[in-house]
């Protein structure tokens, strides 16, 4: 938890806490679901501040371990890259933007369902007989942070496109562009189709799409931090830090040492670091999954030197 970002810690620390707050209510029989979920605009407990607080709220332990996972696999690298604030504004702002997409989803499914009931009823209608029903769409209540974190997923494959990641069952890495475009097509298709799987597809959707939006304004726009060399300098910055801890090692050592020493001393560093660069180089073209043992093995000894 140390070397996580503060926005990434404390998002999922607040997720964690909101899960075990939820469970230990229920117990006392209070629904913090029920509350703080996004009710479906027409029902009678929708609230507006409902926008925010559900992407905090989660079903299961399943549910919540997927999600975090995610945010802390992507989000610390998201985070490194665009800094605490612009990161926390774009994860909210999806998440809010997915809660939306959703609640416009739910209202043309509700039209359908009362249409196909009954023919003759028209858009201009609807209003009128969700009032009446407001009480029972209750029921259609959504939560979770998956809207905010599929943002999150497309926001790593926009920066760093050709990085190759696992995508389980498949064997071997692809690169985290056609990750991206391999999820959207699954939940695509999940919601054009009628499942009936109680998963906000449109939700997850919803997150990306506005994710996509905001992405490619800040790219036509260079000057509200966001460039295409971002991603490159969060890998010079590592990059940087080693040949920060190496310079300060390079010393020559004072006291008893002799001259040959020194320089062996200095030589097996230089070689050491150039061991490292060529490693970072290699992240840099292929992605962490292309090392070889002996390689992660060798930055994970170096790091803590």
């Amino acid at each position: 938890m140390r070397n996580i970002p503060v926005v990434t810690k404390n998002l999922l620390l607040v997720n964690i806490i909101a899960f075990l707050a939820t469970w230990m209510l229920q117990l006392r029989g209070i629904d913090l679901n029920d509350i703080c979920g996004l009710h479906f605009f027409m029902a009678s407990d929708f609230q507006a501040w409902q926008l925010v607080t559900y992407m905090f709220l989660h079903a299961g332990f399943t549910h919540i371990l997927f999600n975090m996972f995610a945010l802390w696999m992507f989000g610390m690298v998201i985070e490194n890259v665009w800094g605490p604030r612009k990161f926390l504004f774009y994860y909210i702002s999806c998440g809010v933007g997915a809660g939306l997409l959703q609640e416009v989803a739910q209202f043309f499914s509700f039209y359908l369902t009362i249409s196909g009931q009954n023919p003759y009823v028209h858009l201009s209608d609807i209003f009128a007989i969700g009032q009446q029903l407001s009480t029972q769409l209750n029921g259609w209540t959504t939560i979770g942070a998956s809207g905010a974190v599929y943002a999150i997923l497309l926001a790593f494959g926009m920066i760093f496109p050709n990085e190759r990641i696992f995508i389980f069952p498949l064997p071997i890495p692809i690169k985290a562009k056609w990750f991206v475009m391999f999820y959207v097509a699954i939940e695509l298709f999940s919601a054009m189709s009628s499942s009936g799987d109680n998963v906000a597809h449109m939700a997850h959707l919803g997150g990306m799409l506005f994710g996509y939006l905001m992405i490619r304004y800040w790219n036509n726009h260079p000057t509200s931090g966001y460039g295409p060399s971002r991603g490159q300098q969060f890998f010079d910055r590592l990059k940087d830090s080693f040949e920060r801890r190496r310079n300060a090692k390079m010393k020559v050592h004072k006291g008893g040492a002799s001259v040959n020493d020194d320089w062996e001393y200095n030589a097996r560093k230089k070689a050491n670091q150039e061991e490292i660069d060529r490693i970072l180089d290699k992240i840099r073209r292929s992605g962490y999954d292309s090392l070889t043992k002996e390689e992660k093995q060798k930055l994970f000894d170096s790091s803590k030197e």
